[in-house]
């Protein structure tokens, strides 16, 4: 694994060490220099001991990987990593945004998958995933406000289940609101949601309720929350989408 010209993109997946993938475990252990939030690098203290840590705090993103790409030319092997899989919502896509630029043209981007929120929360929930659905980052940082809502209108209509990430900090609260009013007006007051705080770790919380009860005040940034469709119901403490298998008529698909 340890090739010249190569930065490593590396999920963590969303805590638990059970849950660090095992590709991800030894490309961090291949690593002499790791890059990521700091909240991240206290994470597995145990496998970046010994390492050359380049951290900084949020939206510093852009700085942090510039300086994860500089040591690759320096000869040093890096992963730069991420919470969850380094492609979704990670830095997996700006090093290849970088890399598109001089003088990081000749180095190539590995990307090393994990495990992302919305399936570490939806198998806390249930199976709540079993259909089609979509993600939705509620951040206006990156992505304006009014493309967020565009998105939201059309997950609803679509009858998609959606899982929303970085669904309320402490300065943005409205766009949550707008969320679960936009799916209330499409799925009713008795559609459903799972809201899962800190998915596979110690602190972890989850909860299971119709979008008329939402719990506004208890949402943050370590929350994951996850709109169901008109299929999906609460049985037994579990949330979960039905997919069709036993409806009336249904034929199993058959292999060629």
């Amino acid at each position: 694994m340890n090739k010249p010209g190569i930065i490593y993109a590396i999920g963590l997946g969303p805590g638990l060490p059970a849950l660090l993938t095992p590709a991800a475990r030894e490309a961090i252990t291949a690593c002499d220099v790791i890059a990521g939030y700091t909240t991240y690098l206290r994470q597995f203290p145990e496998l970046f001991a010994g390492k050359k840590l380049i951290g900084n705090g949020m939206r510093g993103e852009m700085e942090r990987c510039r300086r994860a790409l500089n040591a690759t030319l320096a000869g040093h092997t890096v992963g730069v990593v991420s919470s969850g899989d380094a492609g979704i919502y990670g830095m997996a896509g700006l090093l290849l945004e970088l890399t598109e630029h001089p003088p990081y043209t000749d180095i190539e981007v590995v990307t090393i998958p994990g495990l992302t929120a919305a399936v570490a929360a939806a198998a806390i929930l249930g199976a709540p995933l079993m259909n089609d659905f979509c993600v939705i980052s509620l951040s206006d940082l990156m992505t304006p406000a009014n493309l967020i809502r565009k998105r939201l209108h059309a997950a609803a209509a679509a009858d998609l289940v959606t899982a929303l990430y970085n669904p309320a900090s402490t300065r943005r609260r409205a766009l949550i609101r707008e969320a679960v009013a936009i799916f209330t007006a499409a799925r009713g007051n008795h559609g459903l949601a799972g809201i899962v705080h800190a998915a596979a770790r110690p602190e972890q919380q989850r909860q299971i309720v119709r979008l008329a009860d939402f719990p506004f005040a208890s949402i943050d940034m370590n929350t994951l929350v996850i709109i169901g469709n008109s299929a999906t119901v609460a049985r037994g403490g579990k949330l979960f989408t039905r997919r069709g298998y036993l409806e009336p008529g249904r034929q199993e698909e058959k292999e060629e």
